[in-house]
């Protein structure tokens, strides 16, 4: 999950602008747990489409 667009619940501001310390706290949180987790849905939907598209390759040649 991207961080982006939630709403923080103490302050309703963004938690990516991380106004109070609990902004900051889920926000360092929220990195921490995933390598992919900065990353935004477009990004990740190319790097699966790169992915298919070098199994499909493999699978081409050694057929």
């Amino acid at each position: 999950m991207t961080y982006d667009r939630l709403v923080c619940a103490n302050c309703a501001a963004p938690v990516s602008e991380g106004r109070c310390p609990v902004c900051r706290a889920n926000r360092e949180r929220l990195q921490q747990d995933s390598p992919f987790a900065g990353l935004n849905p477009t990004a990740l939907i190319a790097l699966l489409a790169v992915l298919i598209a070098a199994v499909a390759l493999l699978a081409h040649q050694t057929a």
